[in-house]
């Protein structure tokens, strides 16, 4: 079953295919089947052209496991998950030459 444990929508500096991105939607995501798990730490840019825009496209997402293998869900292990996620994600959005605006989120945050 996959689970977004964390989302939340900040503010970016991107250009992906040629459109400006001005929109990141950071998520921690758990996905366990048969007695394996695995966390994982995306991002995905989008526009957000105005205030009301949450469009979010496909082409510019990216994702990096954290961690796999043998259990469950575990709220110890998603703590530290959360704890290194901005860095994990500055270190994914640096690849692509972009940057999520920690300072500036656009929503709330949500957490499953």
């Amino acid at each position: 079953m996959v689970v977004n444990v964390y989302e939340r929508y900040y503010k970016a500096n991107a250009v992906f295919s040629g459109v400006a991105r001005s929109g990141a939607l950071v998520m921690l995501i758990s996905d366990s089947e048969a007695g394996y798990i695995t966390y994982k730490a995306a991002v995905t840019f989008f526009p957000h052209r105005d205030a009301e825009d949450f469009a979010v496209c496909y082409d510019a997402y990216f994702e990096t496991e954290l961690y796999g293998g043998r259990g469950r869900r575990s709220k110890k292990k998603e703590a530290a998950f959360l704890e290194q996620l901005p860095e994990t994600i500055d270190r994914i959005a640096a690849e692509h030459n972009a940057e999520v605006l920690w300072d500036e989120p656009l929503t709330g945050e949500r957490k499953g």
